[in-house]
């Protein structure tokens, strides 16, 4: 027999007992030490066993914090969107120094209930279209070829609310004169992050409009303008084909074959067609003469406008091949078309569909500008906000200087592409009125592709360093932040890689004999006098850093105008690199000269200036630009590829 104490010890040491359940034990049973008889005391009565093991489980469950479904009583506060333009004080400091006040104070309200829309239900709705993705069905039960692109309510409901906040008819209606184009611009920067990248059909509407501003004759244009859900219209670019790329005067095979009654039938297969939802398209084909032969290259490509579906509903001779499976951008519906026998309009001259490109790619390119201004702005201000909730360390986030170090390196980059986009609405808002100078249309023409080119490296590279800023939450997909990371890369993909835009940047200068880049040191210059002259003496260094830059690129462009047109093919994604920079440091330098600017501004006008602004300079210096650098690239990258013929 044993005694009381070694069945206290036995049951402390059984897994299945509580410290409770020996207490119960201790209370209800005593053991004689002499004569080993148990005794039972009179009060209180034993339970019964299932009000016993009752007992036992709400005892266990009010004590333990893992027991079944409890988790602890820790849990992560996710980050707050607020309102994204009250909650923004640089684009709100910009619109006071820059727009007039007149303007400001009649849509400073709009912007503000906006700001409030897209933190709330356009967000909402934006992942919604993340969540469910579009899809086609190609055949119905019967076997009918039907084509059908299903899409979630939250899209069709992305494009109501872009009708009804006049996201593309607001530049068109000019009430604002030049300023119209800021608007819109404001508008579609805090837009764009919660849209479900409705933005991307929103950009092409916008390129389509733009044309059709330039061709009032054409009948169609008043439908990308209206304010009505019902009228609204949007359009795609149906430019890309199997051959791909920036190339069109090569890859281009889609044929036009012209009607009795003036019209023509296209046939052919685009590779990469965006917002293949869209009522009508602007694309590119070939016009056969009466032998049925095309004329080859860019000089054979005129530009048709489709609209995508007939009268009655159906396809306009075009069938769905498949939708793209892509790496971001998921929300949005990208297909392989095949156009047989697709009836279409011709709206250019014939033979002159490049240059009816250029229009819309300036407006495309500065909305792939917008989109990655606005998605930095976006995850530096979810960032921000979880910094001041996340405990790591013993202490919120916020209070480790590292953790801010890094943050404030984000929010100087999200501040330099915000600058940069926001100056070339200001020019395109001038040059829709007609109000342009030559010298801004120069830098219209350059700043595009540089902007376009250098917001889609930053972005991606500020998505990803954002991310971290969230530990492993930022990983995790149904925190709503991965999708940052996944949609970035395509800004630098879209509308011409990095190595494209920069070629174009070459071209604009050729094309003009230099004359854009005169424009572009000239109007730098000026940005720098106007900071020097408002005696800011914090600036006054990072003035002279500026200065020396654009002193250091104007020598290299006089040496480079000696040398192999090959040596400045080289060097043109480091050139492009260095005039952006220099460009976005005389931005911030004009900002944070601003008499309402504050310390902020001013160290962020700093930090940027003190990066390296002119790579491309170094760069040369250690010849990687020369013929034998090339060599040595080949060697680096083909060495021992069984295909390599060197």
């Amino acid at each position: 027999m044993f005694c009381r104490s070694s069945i206290l010890y036995l049951c402390r040491r059984c897994s299945k007992l509580s410290r409770n359940d020996v207490a119960l034990y201790s209370n209800i049973s005593k053991t004689n030490k002499y004569d080993n008889t148990a005794v039972v005391e009179s009060s209180p009565a034993r339970p019964n066993p299932s009000q016993e093991r009752q007992a036992s489980d709400n005892r266990q469950q009010a004590s333990m914090p893992f027991s079944r479904a409890k988790l602890g009583v820790f849990t992560q506060v996710k980050p707050k969107l607020t309102n994204v333009f009250s909650e923004d004080k640089l684009l709100t400091d910009f619109l006071t120094r820059t727009m007039p006040k007149d303007v400001l104070q009649e849509i400073y309200s709009d912007l503000e209930r906006f700001g409030e829309r897209v933190s709330t239900e356009i967000d909402d709705l934006g992942k919604e279209c993340e969540k469910n993705v579009p899809k086609v069905i190609t055949f119905d039960a019967w076997g009918n070829r039907i084509d059908k692109l299903i899409t979630c309510d939250a899209w069709k409901k992305q494009h109501d609310i872009s009708a009804e906040e006049g996201l593309i008819a607001i530049p068109y209606e000019q009430k604002y004169g030049p300023w119209s184009r800021v608007y819109q611009l404001v508008k579609l920067y805090l837009y764009a992050p919660s849209s479900g990248l409705y933005s991307c059909p929103l950009a092409m509407t916008d390129g389509a409009a733009k044309f059709f501003q330039m061709h009032p004759d054409l009948p169609m244009n008043k439908r990308a303008f209206s304010c009505d859900p019902k009228h609204f219209w949007t359009s795609g670019q149906w430019m890309t084909e199997k051959r791909g790329g920036s190339d069109v005067g090569l890859g281009t095979e889609t044929l036009a074959v012209p009607q009795q009654d003036g019209t023509y039938k296209l046939h052919g297969f685009k590779w990469f067609s965006s917002a293949t939802d869209a009522d009508m398209t602007l694309t590119l084909a070939r016009i056969v003469d009466e032998s049925g032969q095309p004329t080859p290259g860019s000089r054979g490509l005129s530009m048709f406008y489709v609209e995508t579906k007939t009268s009655d509903g159906t396809l306009n001779g075009i069938e769905i091949q498949k939708l793209k499976d892509k790496l971001g951008t998921r929300q949005l519906p990208t297909a392989e078309l095949l156009l047989d026998g697709t009836i279409a309009q011709l709206v250019s001259d014939e033979g002159r569909g490049v240059a009816g490109i250029t229009p819309m790619l300036t407006i495309t390119r500065l909305h792939n500008t917008l989109s990655a201004a606005s998605s930095m702005r976006r995850i530096v201000h979810l960032a921000r906000d979880y910094c001041l909730k996340r405990v790591a360390f013993g202490k919120v986030i916020v209070e480790h200087p590292l953790h801010m170090q890094t943050l404030s390196r984000l929010e100087v980059e999200a501040r330099a592409a915000f600058l940069m986009v926001m100056e070339i609405g200001r020019l395109l808002g001038l040059e829709d009125c007609g109000e342009a100078s030559d010298d801004q249309l120069d830098m219209l023409r350059l700043l595009t592709p540089l902007a376009k080119l250098y917001t889609g490296k930053q972005a991606v590279s500020v998505a990803s360093e954002a991310l971290e800023c969230f530990g492993g939450q930022g990983y995790i997909e149904d925190t709503g932040l991965p999708v940052f990371l996944r949609d970035a890369q395509v800004l630098s993909i879209w509308e011409g890689t990095t190595n494209i835009l920069s070629l174009d940047v070459l071209r604009a200068i050729t094309k003009s004999n230099g004359k854009v880049l005169v424009s572009f040191f000239k109007d730098v210059e000026q940005k720098l006098t106007n900071v020097t002259m408002s005696e800011v003496n914090d600036l006054q260094n990072s003035i002279l850093n500026v200065s020396q830059a654009l002193k250091d690129a104007k020598e290299f462009v006089e040496m480079s105008s000696q040398q192999s047109p090959s040596f400045m093919e080289a060097a043109a994604r480091d050139f492009a690199f260095s005039l952006s920079r220099i460009y976005m440091a005389a931005l911030m330098l004009d900002h944070a000269a601003w008499q309402g600017a504050d310390t902020s501004d001013v160290m962020a006008a700093k930090r940027w200036c003190e990066m390296e602004l002119v790579p491309v300079v170094k760069h040369a210096a250690n010849g990687h630009y020369s013929c034998e650098a090339y060599e040595l690239d080949y060697s680096i990258v083909l060495n021992g590829h069984p295909e390599a013929s060197r």
